[in-house]
């Protein structure tokens, strides 16, 4: 069901650094901006959009929610965590790490865009 996911930025050179530093953590390349002006990543088979809003309006975070970044490894996770604090993100919750819901076991690393965006490393662990 999943084709794309798009985030809304008041600053589109900052979010562009920040997102370049995490993708390219994970093997990614960095952001092309399209003819609409927007940043585009393409990284194993999924598009991710960066724009300002098209309506004119501040861009604005949506409560409760989270994007989530499949990762191959609990080290890439880490890698992505790193690089996108350092790239202006915010790291929120719990540091990385190992969480247990039941049966299910998930590495687990939380940042916060420049913008407020929720973003979430994620590693299913066997």
């Amino acid at each position: 069901m999943y084709s794309h996911m798009m985030v809304g930025s008041n600053d589109l050179e900052k979010s562009k650094t920040f997102y370049d530093a995490l993708f390219t953590a994970i093997g990614g390349e960095p952001g092309r901006i399209d003819p609409k002006g927007r940043v585009h990543y393409v990284h194993n088979g999924a598009s991710f959009l960066v724009t300002k809003p098209i309506d004119g309006d501040a861009a604005s975070v949506a409560n409760g929610s989270t994007i989530g970044f499949a990762m191959e490894s609990e080290e890439q996770a880490d890698a992505w965590h790193a690089a996108g604090v350092k790239a202006g993100g915010t790291a929120i919750e719990d540091p990385p790490g190992l969480r247990q819901m039941g049966d299910v076991k998930l590495y687990l690393a939380y940042l916060r865009d420049p913008d407020g965006h929720k973003l979430c490393a994620l590693k299913r662990v066997a």
